[in-house]
C-alpha cells in the first residue's frame, strides 16, 4: 500500500524532471543558433565593394549602433534633440500597437536619419507563441510603419532577445532580419542614470550594438555622458544597417 501512496508522487516528479530536461535543452538550442556580427558580414562582401555615397564606412572608421526599443511615445523630444546634437544615427525598433498614436515621432525618426526596425504589435515572446502570431505580431506592426513612412522595415528585435528556428522561419518569409545586441545597459532594473552610462560605456566596443530604453526613468538622462564620452573615445554613431554596409543583412539570419 505504502508503494501504491507514493506512486503518484513520483510520477509528478518525474514530469517535473521531464519539463525541466525539455526546457533546458530548447534554452541550449537558443544559445546555440548562429549568429553573425557585422564586421563578418563586411569581411563577406565582395572585395572592392564600395558603401553607399555619403555613407559611413565603418571598414574604415570606428562605428558603434545604438538602438532603441519600445513604443514610438517613448522616444522623447530631449532623447531626439540629443541625438541629433551628437549626430547620433540610430535604430529604433517600435512596437506597433501604439504607433498610430504618435505618427509626428515616428515621422521625426524617420525624417531626421534615424533607422526604423520592429520590435512586435505587443511585445509578446515570439518562442513562446504560435507561428500565426510570430506572423501577426511582425506584420502588423510592419504595416503600421509603412502607413506613417511609406517603407516597411527590413530589421526585426524580438523581445527579450528570444528567438529560435520558427522565429527565424517567419522572419525570412516577411523579409526581416534579427538584430541582437552586444551591450546593454539593463535599464530596465535600474534608475541609476550613473550605473547606466557605466554599464554602457564598459561594454562598448568598436561594431557594437548597444540596448537602451527610452521607457525607463534613468535612460535619456544618461544619453549626454553617454554620447559625450563616445565620441571622445573617436567613435561615429551609425545605424544597423550602415553598421553592416556594405554587407545588407539577410532575412531570417541574427546578427550581433
Amino acid at each position: 500500500m505504502k508503494i501504491l501512496k507514493r506512486r503518484p508522487h513520483l510520477l509528478i516528479l518525474l514530469a517535473v524532471v521531464a519539463a525541466v530536461t525539455v526546457i533546458a535543452v530548447m534554452v541550449i538550442q537558443a544559445n546555440k543558433m548562429e549568429t553573425l556580427s557585422p564586421r563578418e558580414e563586411r569581411d563577406r562582401a565582395a572585395s572592392g565593394t564600395a558603401v553607399p555615397s555619403g555613407q559611413v564606412d565603418c571598414r574604415k572608421v570606428k562605428c558603434i549602433a545604438l538602438t532603441f526599443d519600445g513604443n514610438p511615445g517613448q522616444p522623447t523630444d530631449r532623447l531626439m534633440d540629443l541625438l541629433k546634437e551628437y549626430k547620433a544615427s540610430s535604430t529604433f525598433f517600435l512596437e506597433g500597437r501604439r504607433i498610430h498614436e504618435f505618427p509626428d515621432v515616428v515621422r521625426r525618426i524617420a525624417k531626421e536619419g534615424h533607422e526604423i526596425g520592429d520590435h512586435t504589435w505587443t511585445h509578446a515572446v515570439l518562442t513562446d507563441v504560435s507561428d500565426t502570431q510570430i506572423r501577426d505580431e511582425l506584420r502588423r506592426t510592419a504595416r503600421a510603419i509603412s502607413r506613417i513612412t511609406g517603407s516597411e522595415p527590413t530589421l526585426m528585435r524580438p523581445p527579450q532577445g528570444r528567438t529560435d528556428n520558427r522565429v527565424s522561419k517567419v522572419s525570412k518569409e516577411l523579409g526581416m532580419a534579427q538584430v541582437l545586441w552586444t551591450v546593454t545597459a539593463k535599464d530596465y532594473e535600474t534608475n541609476d542614470t550613473t550605473l547606466i552610462t557605466k554599464r554602457v560605456l564598459a561594454g562598448a566596443g568598436r561594431d557594437g550594438i548597444v540596448l537602451l530604453h527610452p521607457l525607463h526613468k534613468g535612460t535619456v538622462p544618461a544619453m549626454p555622458s553617454i554620447l559625450k564620452t563616445l565620441s571622445k573615445q573617436g567613435y561615429t554613431f551609425v545605424t544597423v544597417s550602415q553598421l553592416l554596409a556594405p554587407a545588407k543583412a539577410e532575412p531570417g539570419k541574427i546578427y550581433k
